[in-house]
């Protein structure tokens, strides 16, 4: 069976009304609450023309035949809101980064064709400033905050609009072929639009498979799931224009769970995230690798906080450290940390648990369903057994995305055909390991040749991360006269740290090659990131052509 994520929400919320779904703040919305207003938008939508312009069946991988709606806020309950109210209204949801200046926004604006915004009231000056720029854009939906910004001319107030609409469902035909649209973060080159069917990113990242793997059969069966559950609380760490974000809500949403998100959204404040833990009794955090991670632990080594609730940390988009895996393993004893490996293009793939009974370590994960490796040619799907010494691509093949949005050349790269069996190999280099597992070496955009030999760049960061006295740090590789390209670090140390690059080094030779060592250490006072947690390569390769 396929769905589509309008009616898995109103089965969800027709089998726990009054359980509490969402909470930010002072606002604590009840599966019902939030169905309800979702209705309300997607009335709006509608209300203003937007929706459905030609169903999928005659589209080419790559095109939409939905109106877009680009969701322009900080964490909060209309974010989550938004994206269901525009799949209850046939139109496809966007994630807009916040962080992004006038070019980038123009940027994304114009490749998304998005017709509507739903943005905060802080960002009305920038969304003033594009629409000359964008014309395309017809529909602005401004959600009041405390900016003091005014309404835009020709702009709708969110809680006014949704006020005056129906809570009815539209009356549409919902389809699983529906439109779910998620842009890359750009760390490595221009954002793009993954475009996934709503029902295959629902079975590979968003909650439609059982705890035990097995996909749901029924709306029914989904309603009963999420009955019988309720059983943990979950704060959302990263924004939710991040794809680990929206799984992980997702997925607890299908579980009949409560998802909480703490009540600084703009940035994360280490204080107010661990007090949100405390005063919600949440049992399981959404991170994004060591660039959350670290502040949370440092945080907690200067001021107690109850944590005893909580049970899980999952880290999506962005590896733990073992340094730090085994750091919150000592604060919570009980604690399991669950690294989380997929993409925008691949959904959930792989995991690796660490707990203080199975012990610490990286790098090497437990494959999901459909997740494999392909040869680097990509000929064949190798052999998990006989093919353990070959570096190949990390690929997942069943339900993974139609395309790229606009771009049919990306997509059929990205997309290829292997075996009459369509992967999706957005470009990390793996290899099986003895064991079934498969070890993820990196991204290959981000990947240093140097001396004859590839160098993964996430490979090094994780050796350097093994000092103490490192906080941060990204690699990158710049020319070289010698070796062809050589491999720079990055870094940045802890507060009053005062370790050197003999020392950086000396710590790294424990554990990768001395091929793989960096040549150049740049030390900086902070490594930028996106604001999901990401290495912003672009940013790095700036920093080493100095």
């Amino acid at each position: 069976m396929d769905f589509n994520f309008a009616e898995v929400n109103e089965a969800i919320a027709a089998a726990i009304p009054d359980r509490e779904a969402l909470i930010w703040r002072d606002r604590r919305l009840t599966h019902g609450m939030l169905a309800s207003r979702s209705r309300r938008l997607a009335n709006v939508l509608i209300g203003r023309g937007l929706g459905l312009r030609r169903e999928r069946a005659g589209l080419e991988p790559w095109e939409s035949g939905q109106d877009h709606l680009a969701i322009y806020l900080y964490n909060c309950n209309e974010w989550v809101e938004g994206m269901l109210g525009a799949f209850k209204a046939r139109v496809a949801p966007l994630n807009v980064n916040y962080r992004y200046v006038e070019e980038e926004l123009v940027y994304l604006f114009r490749n998304s064709g998005a017709r509507a915004v739903l943005y905060h009231a802080e960002f009305a000056p920038r969304v003033a400033a594009l629409r000359a720029r964008v014309p395309e854009i017809e529909v602005l939906i401004q959600v009041a905050d405390d900016s003091g910004q005014a309404l835009l001319p020709g702009a709708i107030d969110y809680d006014e609009a949704l006020a005056a609409a129906s809570d009815t469902l539209p009356d549409v035909r919902h389809s699983p072929d529906d439109l779910y649209m998620l842009y890359t973060g750009g760390t490595t080159g221009m954002p793009k639009g993954v475009l996934w069917r709503s029902a295959d990113i629902f079975m590979a990242a968003m909650g439609g498979r059982k705890p035990d793997g097995v996909e749901s059969a029924s709306l029914e069966e989904i309603g009963a799931i999420a009955e019988a559950g309720g059983f943990m609380r979950m704060l959302v760490g990263p924004p939710m224009m991040h794809g680990a974000a929206q799984w992980g809500l997702f997925i607890n949403f299908a579980l009949g769970n409560t998802c909480v998100f703490a009540d600084q959204n703009k940035q994360l404040d280490p204080h107010d995230f661990l007090s949100t833990i405390a005063r919600e009794k949440i049992s399981t955090l959404t991170l994004v690798g060591d660039a959350f991670a670290r502040p949370l632990l440092d945080q907690a080594a200067r001021q107690d906080y109850d944590l005893s609730t909580v049970w899980l940390v999952s880290s999506g988009g962005a590896p733990l450290s073992p340094r730090n895996k085994q750091a919150f393993i000592d604060l919570i004893p009980n604690v399991t940390v669950l690294d989380a490996i997929g993409s925008s293009e691949t959904g959930a793939q792989a995991t690796h648990g660490s707990s203080k009974a199975a012990g610490v370590s990286t790098g090497t994960f437990r494959p999901g369903a459909g997740a494999c490796v392909v040869s680097a040619d990509l000929s064949r799907l190798l052999d998990p057994a006989a093919d353990t010494d070959e570096v190949g691509w990390f690929a997942q093949q069943g339900r993974v995305p139609l395309g790229y949005l606009g771009d049919a050349e990306k997509t059929a790269k990205t997309f290829p055909t292997i075996g009459g069996v369509r992967y999706s190999v957005p470009g990390d280099r793996a290899r099986y390991g003895e064991d079934g597992s498969i070890e993820v070496l990196g991204r290959d955009s981000v990947t240093i040749n140097s001396g004859g030999e590839k160098i993964f760049a996430e490979e090094v960061e994780g050796a350097l991360k093994h000092h103490p006295d490192v906080f941060d740090v990204v690699v990158a590789g710049r020319p070289s006269e010698k070796w062809g390209q050589e491999v720079v670090a990055i870094v940045a140390l802890q507060p009053g740290a005062t370790a050197v690059a003999d020392d950086l080094l000396a710590e790294a030779a424990k554990h990768i090659a001395r091929y793989k060592l960096p040549k150049v250490f740049l030390f900086r006072d902070a490594i930028q990131r996106s604001p999901s947690g990401k290495a912003d390569y672009r940013w790095a390769k700036e920093q080493v052509a100095v």
